[in-house]
């Protein structure tokens, strides 16, 4: 009996063996939709805010080795007062360097000695984190001389004796190196081109992962999911939550693979919820004070994954606030209006509160338009003040800046920067080696205010 019922169920499996594989079929198909948990609006928006951050970077890394034709493991010089990247400091020189190193390899970077004027060279992650800042302030016993950049963890057989040794995470490392003009570009420009690399040739180095076209004005959407693993795995994120912001990514991204509807919903969320709420953020995020924002945590973000977001937007490559503090000049004090280039500003310093007084190296308060964060263009080619510009001071000591589109009548020329009309500007404040008044705090820009022209 128990063998006629086998039997017969086998011969029941034979009839019907399409009609179970069409279903077994049909169920493969609809169940990722199901298996696949629905993320929340937070979770959208906070995945999104998270991986933002690093295709930033890639964005910037692609326009660096590949538009520019930089490679790896050469210096761009970048001349006087220029700069392709956003947010560029027209005060200094810079060099520029991608550097790749492996398992077996170390790369040197000599340095020259650099006496009575500022410069740092800074190294940063995949993320726009600060590994460290080499100058004779932060290592006096070597601020010059030969840097051996090493893979953490290893030990390569290139590395000088006398060299000292930066440890990166990664197997690619941005380097940035500032020296200050003063006054003397062409000896700045002198000791730029005495930074060199001494580079092995048999370096393996990983591409640039291929992302999608995006600007600052219509950023990336929900494409940003579409490669989370080989993005997440192009760089180690050092942030404490990056585990969690990450298992949330996945989640994301998983539930948006599953079906078209699935990711109508994404974009939804991303239109209407994710990034209004990051440009809103760029339009003054951190402590706000007389029409100025100021963040303390640019290049050590902790688990800020906005300030992150924003310092890689506006201004790739930000430093840490023992090095420099960025003060953004968003909005006329009296209005809440955000600057535009049609009407004219001013800034009044007190005598016992310059610039020159808050800063241990040099300030400097330079014009960018929104929402390339470029300098704004006009006919004197005059983008920013300094402390060598030559300011002049009022009558009772104190300092004015007019900041508008034509010089204001009584106003000192070289007091002012012009703006572009038409277009919504912002001002960046930097001190470099800022005093303590500053770095706690006690100490902010005075108010941004509207005057008629």
């Amino acid at each position: 009996m128990e063998i006629n019922d086998s039997s017969s169920q086998i011969r029941f499996i034979k009839k019907n063996i399409l009609k179970i594989f069409t279903l077994g079929m049909l169920f493969l198909l609809v169940i990722p939709s199901f298996a696949a948990a629905k993320p929340t609006e937070d979770e959208i928006t906070d995945s999104y805010l998270y991986m933002l951050g690093r295709y930033l970077l890639i964005r910037q890394e692609n326009q660096d080795v590949n538009v520019e034709k930089l490679g790896y493991n050469k210096i761009k010089y970048n001349s006087p007062g220029s700069s392709e990247f956003a947010n560029p400091n027209l005060d200094v020189v810079y060099m520029e360097s991608w550097i790749a190193v492996d398992k077996d390899n170390a790369v040197i970077l000599n340095v020259p000695e650099i006496k009575d004027r500022y410069y740092t060279v800074q190294f940063l992650d995949g993320w726009g984190e600060v590994l460290t800042n080499i100058n004779d302030r932060t290592s006096p016993d070597h601020p010059y001389g030969k840097l051996a950049i090493v893979l953490k963890g290893t030990n390569p057989k290139n590395v000088p004796k006398d060299a000292l040794k930066i440890e990166v995470p990664f197997n690619k490392v941005k380097m940035l190196a500032r020296i200050e003009l003063k006054g003397t570009p062409d000896e700045a420009v002198r000791l730029q081109k005495m930074f060199t690399l001494e580079v092995p040739a048999n370096i393996k180095i990983a591409p640039v992962v291929s992302i999608p076209d995006f600007t600052n004005s219509k950023l990336i959407g929900s494409e940003i999911f579409s490669k989370t693993d080989e993005v997440l795995k192009s760089y180690p994120d050092s942030m404490p939550k990056a585990s969690e912001y990450q298992k949330t990514v996945k989640k994301v991204a998983d539930y948006m693979k599953a079906s078209a509807e699935n990711k109508k919903y994404i974009d939804n969320i991303l239109e209407t919820k994710a990034i209004p709420k990051f440009i809103e953020k760029t339009n003054g995020f951190g402590v706000e004070k007389n029409g100025w924002v100021v963040t303390y945590g640019a290049g050590e973000f902790g688990n800020d994954i906005i300030l992150r977001d924003i310092v890689n937007y506006a201004g790739t490559w930000g430093n840490t606030t023992n090095e420099v503090i960025y003060f953004g000049g968003m909005k006329d004090v009296d209005t809440g209006q955000l600057l535009n280039g049609n009407n004219t500003y001013k800034i009044v310093f007190p005598k016992e509160s310059l610039p020159d007084s808050m800063a241990e190296a040099f300030w400097s308060i330079t014009l960018y338009n929104k929402p390339d964060y470029h300098v704004a263009k006009n006919a004197l080619n005059k983008y920013g003040l300094n402390n060598i510009t030559g300011v002049q001071k009022n009558k009772d000591g104190s300092l004015t800046v007019w900041i508008g589109p034509e010089l204001p009548k009584g106003a000192f020329q070289k007091n002012w920067i012009p703006t572009e009309k038409g277009r919504e500007f912002i001002l960046n404040f930097r001190l470099y080696v800022p005093k303590e008044p500053v770095k706690n705090g006690t100490w902010f820009p005075p108010v941004i205010q509207k005057v008629n022209s």
